[in-house]
């Protein structure tokens, strides 16, 4: 297993955990770039890092005015929908932050997926101002599927093997909504990538991707940067070599 595994206590302590690590790091890059660029996720796991981040405790230690917020995947629904990555995020963080409203880039839903990757895209270039290549965000949150998936790259599906583009359509084994995700381009450029991660749902797919040879997508995160795992004990369960970090 490449990167630092951190097993906490319980989805709470994981939070709490991921909050202190991701204000060190934004506070770190806020040091010495004009601008620190965040790509968040869906799920539970990250809601209750959200809302604490939203506290008093953290909130006063983050630079809003240079923070710039993005979105790792999402599904293409309306904005106020349940499944909504944004929707999430807005409710348990950005409600509550004095986050410029230019500093959030959520996805805008275009016709088709592929529309809407292609849009996504083009915002990513013009932001970072980069015509060819993948950008560097300063922080990639990221959760982990049962099935081993991140972002909404799937097993064994096409968008694991983009090395072009930035952003792509994607479409669960299960059916739902059409989907568009970062590519592992974008999120093996990341200066921190954090997978947080919670639950005895995700306990078999945890040992796979930490133990186990293979290429789950998750397996495939390898930034250039720093990889961090925050599991609780849950997640953690089936791990036979444990390896965990003060």
């Amino acid at each position: 297993m490449r990167g630092t595994l951190i097993i906490c206590a319980d989805l709470e302590s994981l939070a709490r955990e991921a909050a202190q690590r991701f204000v060190a790091a934004v506070e770190a890059r806020a040091r010495t770039e004009s601008a620190v660029r965040v790509a968040l996720a869906g799920g539970a796991t990250p809601r209750r890092l959200y809302e604490l981040l939203a506290t008093p405790e953290f909130q006063g230690r983050i630079p809003w005015a240079k923070l710039h917020l993005f979105w790792s995947d999402e599904r293409l629904v309306p904005p106020d929908h349940p499944e909504s990555n944004y929707r999430l995020a807005r409710e348990a963080l950005l409600r509550h932050a004095p986050l410029p409203q230019e500093n959030i880039h959520p996805v805008a839903v275009q016709s088709s997926a592929e529309a809407t990757a292609l849009a996504y895209e083009q915002e990513l270039r013009a932001h970072f101002r980069q015509r060819r290549g993948a950008p560097a965000f300063d922080v990639i949150l990221l959760g982990l599927g049962a099935d081993g998936h991140t972002a909404s790259l799937f097993p064994r599906a096409a968008p694991l093997a983009e090395r072009e583009r930035l952003v792509v359509a994607a479409y669960s084994p299960v059916g739902g909504a059409p989907r568009v995700t970062f590519t592992l381009p974008v999120l093996n450029q990341a200066h921190e990538v954090f997978f947080l991660v919670a639950g005895e749902d995700k306990a078999a797919a945890l040992r796979l991707a930490v133990e186990a040879p293979g290429a789950l997508p998750a397996q495939l995160v390898t930034p250039q940067g720093k990889l961090l795992w925050l599991v609780d004990t849950a997640a953690a369960a089936q791990l036979h070599t444990v390896r965990v970090t003060p």
